[in-house]
Order: structure tokens, then sequence, then C-alpha cells
């Protein structure tokens, strides 16, 4: 059965720029590169802690929004040291760190392609610490 997240997948607008946002900000491992039949750069692989990856697809067409993508959630060890990380990063917040319903501590922000992204604090108390 499932075990984790494997990866999450996005179609970027400017590569550089995730790349800088995801291995030079956010610090992910910039694992391998994918290239298609001809040779050219298709996919950027990025390690996460765990084995998890981030796939970074070039953007070969015209971006088409997903209407089903809402965010991706990445688990911190201390909401108030990612926040700062970013602001430090000149990454905007679009909420400030705060504690839950789930009694964990949440902060949001974008990647450069407007995908949001929570930072998870999970606390003990939390339901998800206890299943």
């Amino acid at each position: 059965m499932i075990q984790r997240m494997g990866h999450v997948a996005f179609v970027v607008r400017d590569m550089a720029q995730s790349l800088a946002f995801y291995r030079d900000i956010l610090g992910f491992e910039q694992a391998f590169t994918l290239q298609d039949q001809d040779g050219a750069p298709w996919i950027e692989y990025l390690k996460l802690p765990g084995g998890q990856f981030l796939e970074l697809f070039y953007n070969r067409t015209n971006m088409q929004e997903n209407a089903s993508y809402s965010h991706l959630c990445l688990e911190v060890d201390d909401i108030q040291a990612i926040a700062a990380h970013l602001r430090r990063h000149h990454v905007p917040l679009d909420e400030e760190p705060k504690q839950g319903e789930d009694t964990n501590w949440q902060c949001w922000a974008k990647d450069p392609d407007g995908n949001r992204i929570e930072f998870m604090q999970m606390m003990p108390t939390s339901p998800q610490a206890n299943v």
C-alpha cells in the first residue's frame, strides 16, 4: 500500500527561476535531469529528505492552469525559522505563521509560478501525529 508521497510534479514557466527557488532558497538537492528522445532537457528532479522528489518539467507548450492542483505541503521542524528564511530571500508570505485547527503550525508562500506551498510544523497533539 501507499507508504509516502513519492513526488509532486510542476510544469514551470522559467526553469532557472524555479531551480533558484527550490534548490537555492528551500535547499532541495538537484538530483538529476531526464532528457527527451532528442536529448533536450525534459524534467529536473530535486530530492527532498526521506527519498521523496519534486519534478520540474520544462514548459514546452503554453502553460495551462491545472484546476485540480491545490498546494504542496512541506513539513518543517521550526515554522518561525522557515518564515524568517523565506523573508530573508524576499519570498513574500501569503499567510504568516499561525496555528491551524489541527494544532499544527503553518505559513504559506508561492513558488515563482504561483503554486501554493504550505510549510507545516507538526505538533504532537495533532491528529496527523496520532494516526
